[in-house]
């Protein structure tokens, strides 16, 4: 059949349209399949990265609780071995302080009880007025008691009730020796007590009452009741006030070489104090105790002026406001 019949020929036409029919039918047939795949894969591969996702949270949570887990395990072993290095702490020094007191103990039985710790020598020091005999016989320690039954405190006190005494120092020397070191109050004043003497330091502590002056100032005049001039006493406040003044008055003396003349210090009225000087059979009067210094430069002149007269020098009135100090003779 020729070209130009297959052209006009109606059954072929219609023939090669439902070709082209189908052919495109199944082209979009095709095409959508191949949409549809692609569909699926995207979906396949979504579905696939979900999953992922949410299998990289579970496991990421998984690993956080597990290092949590981890973290509480440490923590938990290692509070236990902490309780556990603290125990074994505590043991060891349960057994040190154990060991520590079983020594201390053994050593003060061992101290207590062996001869080697008994006295053997009791040596005071420093001791002038009081006998090292009178000492110790006041301390109540004795040769081979055992040098560590006793409390120094109790010694000292014993030892203090001497007026004498001022401190005591108590020294162990091991193994056997008691070295008692004294400091000692020196008598300086006397104080007139019913026609005998009251020694006293420069504090007002009285020391001893006795006959004998010892060559010392006597005080007169003191205010102290006679039933409280006693060993061990101080004197009133009254007169340790004017006892300050005494102490001045025979400071400016020994400045100016006087103070080895003065025999008595008459402090009855502190506006009006007097000295005594035997030698020179003069009496001094003073007045309060301002310008001492001025005042034994004064008296240093008149003695050196009225030599062997008895009488009496006056220095007790205002010297820096035209007052001339003067002697008076005794008739």
């Amino acid at each position: 059949m020729s070209r130009k019949t297959k052209d006009i020929n109606p059954y072929y036409m219609e023939e090669n349209e439902n070709k082209e029919k189908n052919e495109e039918l199944i082209k979009r047939k095709k095409q959508k399949e191949r949409e549809k795949r692609i569909n699926q894969k995207k979906k396949s591969e979504e579905r696939e990265d979900k999953f992922d996702l949410d299998t990289e949270t579970v496991i990421n949570m998984t690993n956080k609780n597990k290092l949590k887990k981890d973290e509480e395990k440490r923590k938990k072993i290692s509070r236990e071995e902490r309780k556990r290095k603290k125990r074994i702490k505590r043991i060891k020094l349960f057994v040190k302080l154990f060991l520590f007191v079983g020594i201390i103990a053994g050593g003060i039985t061992f101290a207590l009880t062996s001869p080697i710790f008994n006295i053997k020598d009791i040596n005071v020091i420093n001791n002038i007025t009081i006998p090292s005999d009178t000492i110790v016989s006041l301390s109540g320690l004795k040769p081979e008691e055992n040098i560590f039954k006793f409390y120094k405190g109790d010694v000292i006190n014993k030892i203090k009730e001497n007026p004498y005494v001022e401190s005591v120092e108590i020294h162990r020397k091991l193994p056997s020796t008691i070295e008692i070191d004294v400091t000692e109050r020196v008598a300086t004043y006397n104080v007139d007590y019913m026609g005998k003497y009251a020694y006293i330091n420069t504090q007002g502590y009285i020391l001893e009452i006795s006959d004998d002056s010892r060559g010392m100032p006597i005080i007169q005049g003191a205010t102290t009741s006679e039933d409280e001039i006693v060993p061990g006493n101080r004197l009133n406040e009254n007169d340790l006030r004017r006892l300050e003044v005494v102490i001045r008055i025979m400071n400016a003396a020994k400045d100016s070489g006087l103070d080895g003349q003065v025999t008595s210090i008459d402090i009855s009225n502190e506006n009006e104090y007097s000295i005594y000087l035997n030698d020179e059979k003069k009496t001094v009067h003073l007045g309060d105790a301002s310008n001492l210094s001025n005042k034994m430069l004064y008296i240093q002149a008149i003695i050196e002026q009225e030599k062997g007269k008895e009488g009496e020098i006056f220095v007790n009135g205002d010297i820096n406001n035209n007052f001339n100090p003067y002697f008076r003779e005794k008739v």
